[in-house]
């Protein structure tokens, strides 16, 4: 992983490129193997994650990273919560900090920029399924920032030695469902 850079440098959001994938790929894999935010239980290649990012750019969608003179943070992006057309409009957020740069408001930022992305390309729902009903951290941003909770699936995933709960949340997007959308 990529060395703490200076907390004196700026912190930039912009839309992510293939030369971030290394940073990205090292920070999801940290939280694949240490972390309940994510149920996925083995760390994806490099070529797995440059697949998952063209998948989300070729929907027109967003995909985030945070960076501070030269150092990737974090990243976010956000893609149809399922594959069916009808979903199309309804987004599912996704934000990985690296462990230095948790608790700092670098998830809040790109969550936030996350929103008027996709709110601009169109979007009219974002659903934020966070892993763990333990996560205080990602349900405390997403509150924050107008998500309501929506429910819980209980004991979803196994992970850990130990089964854990997804909490389920969700935001309007621009004028959600008070029309068709364009």
């Amino acid at each position: 992983m990529s060395q703490p850079a200076s907390a004196a440098s700026p912190l930039t959001l912009r839309p992510s490129t293939e030369a971030d994938l290394p940073a990205i790929q090292a920070i999801y894999a940290h939280a694949v193997e240490h972390g309940t935010g994510t149920f996925e239980t083995e760390v994806p290649s490099l070529e797995e994650m440059g697949r998952r990012r063209v998948e989300v750019l070729s929907r027109n969608l967003p995909w985030l990273v945070a960076d501070r003179g030269g150092v990737i943070l974090g990243y976010a992006y956000a893609n149809y919560f399922r594959p069916r057309l009808a979903y199309r409009f309804c987004v599912e957020d996704s934000i990985y900090l690296a462990p230095t740069a948790q608790g700092q408001g670098v998830g809040r930022l790109l969550l936030a920029e996350l929103i008027a992305r996709c709110e601009a390309a169109g979007s009219r729902q974002m659903l934020a399924v966070i892993g763990d009903g333990q996560n205080a951290g990602s349900i405390g941003v997403h509150t924050a920032l107008g998500f309501e909770h929506t429910g819980v699936l209980k004991s979803a995933g196994w992970k850990f030695g130990r089964w854990l709960d997804v909490v389920l949340m969700q935001r309007t997007l621009g004028p959600g469902d008070s029309g068709a959308p364009a």
